[in-house]
């Protein structure tokens, strides 16, 4: 796709006419992808590029970003009303190396109100709906970039990975979705949900283009110490199939809670792999059962930090004439925080208070560790190269089917948290459809791993047809 498109460009097709059309489509439709359009600054930089172009490695392409990556001029809300109004003065890492490459930044999409929840439903802007049934969630919390790239409504996006963010509305709506290693991309201008978890990450309709999209945005960066330096070359990697790549199947990822018709697939995905020259075998990662609780414990308690800078007396929301300081900071959270952000604050500041943090805080900090090691025995010298998994236990449910049920909905994580808990990179690509909705399959690699985990992505996605289906609605 994005290949096709600066071929395009570099034979004159103008810049300023593809955003033009791309803005006409997305006024026109009935996803609810984006938050907010930002066509003047995109057509602008269209006209420049048209008028003088630029050889980067996005030069002319526009991109979709999610809510929560900091841009500089373009309002960035987190799809939350407490943020309604907040522009910052600064962009975001990713950002930055973005406009570096020439890329054209169309609009923000729509999430879960600061990433909290698996089906874009959270969001004060309404739910986003899948591109493949309007009835049903895109998943989330990216759900907004997923569901654009998927409707051609975005050539490509960016996400943001905290517990499957990135992989799971990438699986909902088939496509491709890349969680990077923890540090491999910079999180400077990310509004912080859970710091020790959360990596910006590329969605596209295919590997080629995620892998293009990593090359520009990974590498080191001063501004975030948990960063490191990138050997790139993630596009060029890609070719040299699977010869001799053993695939681990962890045998806790498949059974009991798992739709039959997506353990079908995915075990067909896995014979395929076999037929291009990987070879497989069962691993286990014991701990498995416990990262759910972990993640929800460790991630809620770093919200309730992270989100108790947002009060509206500096930026965001206002709510009238001030009182005292004590009610004015209660009211404005109250009215401009959703239920679920309510939720996962009341819960973290619980697990941190005096008394608990032991209880709750500190054991899931140590289940993390043997997490953390369950993938780094299963993945070394002698295990596996890659892991093979369902992203997802089922397709995109309908929406409202799990909102109001909290654990229901956290339940639907079992698959992607563990991968965040341990730091390890995973993508998401289709692999096959049940009664009408894609199907996800998540290839996880080693720290860093990321050229095993993308080769071996690209060769079944070139055995296979599924990239190549596309909704109805934009045929």
């Amino acid at each position: 796709m994005l290949r096709d498109l600066k071929e395009r460009l570099a034979a004159g097709a103008s810049a300023e006419e593809m955003v033009s059309s791309l803005f006409e489509k997305i006024k026109r439709s009935q996803l609810n992808a984006y938050s907010n359009l930002s066509e003047d600054l995109a057509l602008e930089e269209a006209r420049k590029f048209d008028l003088a172009p630029c050889s980067g490695l996005l030069a002319g392409i526009p991109i979709a970003i999610k809510s929560s990556i900091s841009t500089r001029g373009i309002e960035t809300n987190c799809s939350s009303r407490i943020l309604s109004g907040y522009i910052p003065p600064y962009d975001a890492h990713v950002i930055e190396r973005l406009k570096e490459e020439g890329a054209i930044i169309i609009g923000k999409t729509n999430m879960d109100e600061f990433a909290m929840g698996s089906s874009t439903e959270t969001s004060c802007f309404g739910p986003t709906r899948n591109p493949w049934d309007l009835d049903r969630v895109p998943g989330g919390s990216s759900g907004g970039s997923a569901a654009a790239v998927a409707a051609g409504e975005a050539p490509c996006a960016l996400g943001s990975d905290t517990g499957g963010s990135i992989r799971c509305p990438a699986s909902f709506c088939g496509i491709v979705g890349l969680k990077p290693t923890y540090g491999l991309v910079s999180r400077y201008g990310l509004v912080s949900y859970a710091n020790s978890l959360e990596q910006i990450g590329p969605l596209a309709l295919n590997v080629d283009d995620a892998a293009l999209v990593l090359d520009v945005i990974a590498g080191q960066d001063l501004r975030d110490s948990t960063s490191v330096k990138s050997e790139g070359g993630y596009l060029a990697g890609l070719e040299g199939g699977v010869e001799g790549i053993v695939c681990g199947v962890p045998k806790e990822y498949f059974g009991e809670g798992v739709d039959p018709l997506v353990e079908k697939s995915v075990w067909e995905a896995i014979s395929k792999l076999e037929e291009l020259g990987a070879s497989w075998k069962m691993v286990s990662l014991p701990y498995t059962k416990y990262a759910l609780a972990a993640y929800y414990i460790i991630a809620m308690s770093e919200a309730s930090s992270n989100l108790a800078r947002f009060d509206g007396l500096r930026y965001g929301l206002r709510l009238g004439p001030d009182k005292d300081w004590h009610s004015t900071f209660s009211e404005i959270r109250a009215a401009g925080f959703g239920p679920e952000v309510k939720r996962r604050i009341l819960i973290g500041t619980y697990a941190l208070s005096a008394g608990y943090y032991g209880r709750y805080y500190l054991k899931a900090l140590k289940a993390r560790t043997l997490i953390k090691e369950d993938f780094e025995r299963a993945l070394s010298a002698g295990g596996a190269d890659v892991l093979v998994t369902p992203t997802m236990p089922f397709p995109a449910f309908k929406i409202g089917e799990r909102v109001e049920d909290p654990l229901s909905l956290y339940m639907a994580d079992v698959f992607t948290v563990p991968i965040n808990l341990a730091g390890v990179p995973a993508i998401s690509l289709s692999c096959g459809f049940a009664r009408g909705l894609p199907i996800g399959l998540q290839i996880i690699g080693r720290h860093f791993d990321e050229k095993v985990v993308l080769r071996t992505a690209k060769a079944y996605e070139d055995a296979t047809p599924y990239h190549e289906t596309v909704p109805k609605e934009v045929v």
